[in-house]
């Protein structure tokens, strides 16, 4: 309740200045005593007065500006000859409102005096009388006139307590606005103290509550008093507490005025006393950062900004908590490297030469930074590619990064994505943060003093997404050549030039990238390793890097070819060659062992009969892969993020009533794959010579081993229809003979993913012949014929092939007879 705020405060302030302060209180008085008399009025319609903003209330005495001839006569008329007139307010902003333009509910007024100022505004000072509804308005010239009837309202209940509390808690209320505001009269808290009439205290505080004009006109329609007055404290309540949180925020301006003026006085006198002591050891310090900053090749706005922080930074005190923070951040501005380059070595017969000699195979991938490195030579400039190396562990995605880096003599940096969850470690902090730096990004390109190594992005595949941000959505700025031109790290502020790094990232798998991030990169799959292929990566790069780590010579110890075969056929099963160099290094250290000790009999070189005495017994036996000696059981092949893997798929029939049963840990693409290999064979028993009450009759169970492992994807669906069709029709499935496919309902065969890891899988588990879909044959052309030699391919386009390629002719011996009934019994030829 501001009355100083109120546009026409001055103006009743005029007119109630004609008396002294004690009259001022008496005239509101006397209108409190006598508002509730009922002053007729003619039944006949009276002139509207319409007003903009403002609301009179009954008891009320309001000033008014006016503006039109019309009306100031109008005015002056009715002052002169002491009659009534009714007041509304406008609903609409319009120049000439009409009927549909005004409230319907209004007061009637009287015009206690009319005063035209020297600048010519004509200011009208009314009285409000009654509380009217409109009833029929007509329009006459320029002026509006209505018939209106004095509306009821329901009195206060003063006997209540509630009615009493709800009184005074208005006017406790408005006493605090009161003095809250500095600007208010004093003769205001007087007369808000002498009301005694609940009605007139109501009305007075609505008049001059802090509210929009409909909210107030919303005050001034109620009828019940009681209802009024609890809305009245509503907005009055929202009033004071806008009030105090001004009050507050001025009282804080005002101390931090205040500190900062103390704080300018003494920044001088310790500037003065320093001088005097000869103490720049600060200064000596920004002054290098400036020196520092000059030398620089950086944009110009970045020296603009770099020159601002350290002109903060000498304004404020070396304890003032901005200041380490804003040295932290110059500091990191002059380490990065801006417009530093590392020269590229363009001999592509020098990057033949490195990549060869750390790696052995991965033509694909030599092949493209060949790629780069002659289009790098015709154009002398570029934006660095980014790569996505993508296959199993083991394989060597990492330590290719470490050998393009020394091919083109580039710096190399690495940054493991494994496990981040936080946005920041990508795009920095804010400097507003306790403890903030900026992002991993640039503080490997600090480290690397170069803007244009080789950046591995290792493990790109497993970066978390939590309530702190999601990284890969902040790693697309990164990755798009379009945008990393001008990253922003949230501490350092200024954009940052990342075109020229050559970024390689690693995964696993591509199913956890978000297919945006995957959008941004170049990605090139890199399949896991043939047995002649581990054979020569362990003879020219692992068992030499073993003996250098243990501390033996080339004489201390050799292993045979027959060995490493072995350890590699026997005692490893992946992709990669990580868990093939953890066996060489385990036969290496009891080598190592037997050196220290001393023994004079020891193995200096190792034969595959000394194998099982070094590693213990084999881990792997082949045999058990070759061997299904019932009908039901067909091989499979899988892939895995470690590689390839052989599956067998076990099936069984048992008196019941139809159940199908599907156990291993099964993912739902694999249950419809089974599903729709037992819904093929229902619908062509016939053609199988199947009973179709055998169906009805037996239950049937599905299993795929190693339980504990979950499985899932469409590749299995041809086996689980060759295992099912060899259970029914009692044939044996071909020793030797894996599969891979997807099958639909209409018997047609599929092509699926992962062939080369697959392919790997059965050779080292001695398949023979492996059953593919035709289209899955460009696959097999990509591999090295001496990697798949001895193996027969055969390629399908339905299921009726497969079962021609994989069941023998016959039945077994002592082959299942089916009961389909007590009585009746079908026998499956």
């Amino acid at each position: 309740m501001n009355f100083k705020d109120r546009p026409d405060f001055n103006q009743l302030m005029a007119f109630l200045a004609q008396k002294n302060t004690n009259d001022n209180i008496k005239s509101i008085v006397i209108e409190e005593d006598m508002m509730e008399k009922t002053e007729p009025f003619a039944a006949t319609s009276l002139p509207l007065l319409i007003v903009k903003q403002i609301v009179l209330f009954p008891g009320i005495i309001m000033p008014t500006n006016v503006k039109q001839q019309s009306v100031i006569q109008l005015l002056k008329k009715s002052h002169k000859e002491n009659r009534l007139i009714g007041v509304v307010t406008q609903r609409k902003s319009a120049d000439s409102p009409g009927p549909n333009d005004i409230f319907q509910v209004g007061t009637t007024a009287r015009v206690l005096k009319v005063i035209t100022f020297p600048d010519g505004n004509t200011t009208a000072i009314l009285q409000g009388k009654q509380k009217v509804q409109l009833d029929k308005i007509v329009q006459k010239k320029d002026m509006l006139f209505a018939n209106m009837r004095k509306i009821r309202e329901a009195p206060f209940d003063l006997n209540k307590k509630k009615t009493t509390a709800l009184l005074q808690s208005l006017k406790d209320v408005g006493m605090k606005i009161l003095k809250l505001n500095p600007d208010s009269p004093f003769e205001s808290e007087m007369v808000l103290d002498s009301i005694k009439n609940p009605n007139f205290l109501t009305y007075l505080l609505a008049a001059h509550v802090n509210a929009d004009t409909h909210y107030r006109q919303k005050l001034l329609e109620i009828d019940d008093h009681t209802k009024r007055a609890t809305l009245l404290l509503k907005y009055l309540l929202k009033d004071l507490e806008i009030m105090q949180l001004k009050q507050k925020i001025q009282n804080k301006v005002h101390t931090d005025i205040d500190q900062q003026q103390r704080d300018f006085y003494l920044r001088q006198q310790i500037k003065i006393l320093q001088d005097e002591l000869g103490d720049d050891e600060i200064q000596d310090e920004l002054d290098t950062l400036r020196a520092q900053g000059k030398k620089k090749k950086w944009p110009k706005e970045v020296a603009e900004y770099f020159n601002q922080a350290l002109d903060k930074a000498e304004r404020l005190t070396p304890h003032a908590s901005d200041y380490p923070v804003l040295l932290n951040h110059a500091q990191i501005l002059v380490d990065l490297p801006w417009n530093v380059f590392t020269k590229d070595n363009l001999d592509l017969k020098h990057a033949v030469k490195i990549l060869d000699k750390d790696h052995y195979g991965l033509e694909k991938i030599k092949e493209r930074i060949l790629e780069y490195l002659a289009v790098l030579k015709l154009k002398q400039n570029m934006k660095g590619p980014i790569l996505c190396f993508y296959g199993p562990p083991g394989i060597g995605k990492t330590s290719l990064g470490k050998s393009i880096a020394k091919a083109l003599n580039k710096k190399y940096v690495r940054m493991s994505l494994g496990g981040l969850h936080d946005e920041a470690e990508v795009r920095g902090h804010r400097k507003t943060y306790v403890g903030a730096m900026p992002g991993k990004i640039l503080q490997n390109i600090k480290k690397a003093k170069t803007d244009n190594p080789v950046f591995v992005l290792d493990e790109i595949d497993k970066i978390s997404n939590e309530f702190r941000g999601d990284p890969s959505a902040a790693l697309l700025e990164v990755l798009d050549p379009e945008q990393n031109n001008a990253f922003e790290d949230n501490f350092l502020e200024v954009p940052y030039d990342l075109s020229k790094v050559l970024f390689v990232a690693t995964a696993n798998s591509l199913d956890t990238i978000p297919h945006a991030l995957e959008d941004r990169m170049e990605v090139i799959e890199m399949h896991g390793y043939t047995l002649e292929e581990k054979f020569q990566i362990a003879k020219k790069y692992l068992i030499p890097k073993q003996r250098k780590a243990h501390g033996l010579k080339s004489n201390d110890v050799r292993i045979y070819d027959n060995a490493l075969l072995k350890i590699i056929e026997r005692y490893t099963r992946e992709s990669g060659v990580r868990d093939l160099e953890r066996k060489l290094g385990a036969t290496v250290r009891k080598v190592a062992k037997a050196i220290v000790l001393e023994e004079k009999d020891y193995k200096k070189y190792i034969t595959q009969d000394d194998v099982v005495k070094l590693l213990g017994p084999e881990i792997f036996d082949q045999e058990t892969y070759q061997q299904t000696f019932i009908p039901g059981v067909a091989i499979g092949l899988a892939w895995t993020p470690v590689g390839g893997e052989i599956l067998f798929i076990e099936s069984t029939l048992s008196r019941g009533k139809g159940k199908v049963t599907l156990s291993g840990q099964l993912g739902d693409v694999m249950k419809e794959s089974a599903m729709t290999a037992l819904s093929y064979i229902k619908a062509h028993a016939e053609n199988l010579l199947l009973d179709y009450r055998i169906f009805e009759n037996y239950d049937l169970h599905i299993h795929i081993p190693a339980g504990a492992v979950p499985k899932d994807g469409p590749s299995a669906g041809i086996t689980l229809f060759t295992s099912l069709v060899s259970l029914y029709t009692q044939r044996k499935v071909k020793d030797k003979l894996a599969m891979t496919g997807e099958i639909t309902l209409r018997g047609k065969i599929l092509p699926v993913g992962g062939i080369k890891e697959k392919i790997l899988a059965a050779k080292r588990a001695g398949m023979m012949e492996i059953i593919l879909s035709t289209k899955n044959k460009k696959d097999i052309q990509e591999i090295k014929q001496k990697d798949i030699k001895n193996i027969v391919f055969h390629y399908v386009d339905d299921i009726e092939k497969v079962l021609q390629l994989s069941l023998q002719k016959h039945k077994i011996k002592n082959a299942r007879k089916w009961h389909t009934s007590p009585k009746t019994r079908s026998k499956m030829v």
